[in-house]
């Protein structure tokens, strides 16, 4: 990993140095009323050289547990680094963070966008900004996520295959599951690793949820890396993982073969044996029970919470193919 000069940090015209910090923004936009509308951007700065790392969340506008870990990151000054440098930006889509909404007010998904354009929509003007302004100065970044439209996500670090340094690092996060899975184009993620920016990306819980063991097991995991690191300050204690990572190299979704009421019953995390019940599908009326069964040996790591359903929902995610030496636990993680 690059190690970063003892010199001055530029960022959006705004100089800081070693051993300063400063909370700085980018303005997004003009709302229709001439508001402005910002990106705070937090920067704390060790006097000793040091890598520089970036944090980031809420790139979906609805995943609130992922600015919590960064906020708690924040408030918990385990951001004010023993080395180096750390940027957090807790609030990268403020639009849909105000709004509740997954997507910036042009319809467009900011996770879709990167690099982005100077010139181009709403929210690849902000994906230009990221990629120009921040990623040029930083060495390793972290970017919290959560689940989607009521599907609440195991907390798992995806990377990519055949990544040695990011393996590694995945493994001194602790969360329960490593998800290899590939780049998705036009991705933060995709983005900063052609910009030769390794990218440990956290999924956990769900869309419009705080939930503390996933709060704890981001925040924990952040606390190990910048240990590893030589960056975490000596007064935070770092506690080991409860589990060795279970690693997922395949997985399927299984999708709803009915509309109607749902209910899971195999737990988050849980391994369950192939034609065991995951949970079932009913009418309100009492005439239709239809049982969810499992298509194969596997961890659940994903579950829709949604009480109402559609043929060709998914509903699980589940691994595929795990090897024997991997299967070491059938209980729930």
């Amino acid at each position: 990993m690059a190690i970063e000069k003892k010199d001055s940090l530029n960022i959006l015209g705004e100089t800081i140095n070693p051993g300063q910090n400063a909370i700085i923004t980018f303005e997004v936009a003009k709302l229709h009323t001439r508001n402005t509308l910002d990106v705070p951007i937090i920067i704390e700065r060790s006097k000793k050289p040091g890598p520089t790392l970036l944090i980031t969340a809420g790139i979906h506008g609805d995943e609130i547990n992922g600015v919590e870990i960064v906020r708690q990151i924040i408030a918990k000054g385990i951001n004010k680094p023993k080395k180096g440098t750390i940027i957090c930006v807790p609030v990268v889509n403020v639009f849909g963070f105000l709004n509740m909404n997954r997507l910036f007010p042009d319809g467009r998904d900011l996770n879709r966008v990167f690099p982005g354009s100077a010139n181009g929509s709403l929210a690849s003007r902000v994906a230009h900004l990221v990629m120009t302004e921040i990623i040029p100065h930083v060495d390793f970044a972290m970017d919290f996520h959560t689940g989607g439209a009521d599907r609440f996500n195991a907390a798992q670090i995806r990377i990519t295959r055949e990544e040695p340094r990011l393996t590694e690092l995945a493994h001194i996060f602790g969360a329960p599951f490593i998800y290899y899975s590939n780049n998705i184009n036009k991705s933060f993620r995709n983005a900063c690793s052609k910009a030769g920016v390794p990218m440990l990306l956290f999924e956990g819980g769900k869309s419009f949820n705080i939930h503390d063991n996933i709060t704890n097991t981001g925040v924990n995991g952040a606390k190990r890396v910048l240990h590893h690191l030589g960056m975490l300050n000596s007064k935070f204690k770092v506690s080991k993982p409860k589990t060795e990572a279970i690693i997922i190299e395949d997985s399927k979704w299984l999708r709803a073969k009915f509309s109607g009421m749902f209910k899971a019953t195999a737990a988050i995390n849980s391994y369950v044996e192939k034609d065991d019940v995951l949970g079932n599908i009913t009418d309100p009326y009492g005439s239709f029970n239809h049982f969810v069964k499992a298509p194969n040996a596997g961890y659940i790591f994903n579950v829709n919470e949604s009480p109402i359903i559609y043929q060709g929902d998914a509903i699980f995610h589940i691994s595929t193919g795990l090897k024997n030496e991997q299967i070491s636990n059938t209980n729930t993680l």
